[in-house]
């Protein structure tokens, strides 16, 4: 895996691109994505991805899905995580307990962005079934 990153003229606004061509805006002062917020992103949607063909693989009828993530940080220098909470909100014919099994899957066994984090911050999640 290879990403490139590079300035966009000014030195607070990057894109980062990787092998495939896709790319992704990240910079500071509120220009765009922070790395941190990114760091985020990342957690959600690794662990979103599984989920839902974890939902497929168990027939849920699974329509929608969004994700809220919320990150404390340490107040010290380097400012990583501390805890991560993912909430998911599910929206369809699901099981309660097949939607559990899902996010616990995959943030316990599949998910290897929330499996590199909780080496330094406590993650956790919930989730909610909306039914449509």
């Amino acid at each position: 895996m290879k990403i490139t990153l590079k300035s966009d003229g000014a030195l607070d606004l990057f894109t980062g691109e990787n092998d495939s061509g896709h790319k992704v805006q990240l910079g500071t002062n509120g220009k765009a994505t922070g790395p941190m917020q990114a760091v985020l992103m990342a957690a959600a949607g690794c662990s979103t991805i599984d989920i839902v063909m974890i939902l497929e693989k168990m027939k849920q009828d699974l329509k929608h899905i969004e994700v809220e993530v919320e990150g404390k940080r340490r107040e010290e220098i380097p400012r990583t995580y501390t805890d991560i909470h993912l909430h998911y909100k599910l929206y369809g014919n699901i099981k309660d307990k097949k939607a559990e099994q899902a996010v616990n899957s995959s943030l316990e066994k599949y998910c290897s962005v929330s499996l590199m984090l909780e080496k330094v911050a406590k993650i956790t999640s919930s989730f909610e079934i909306i039914e449509s």
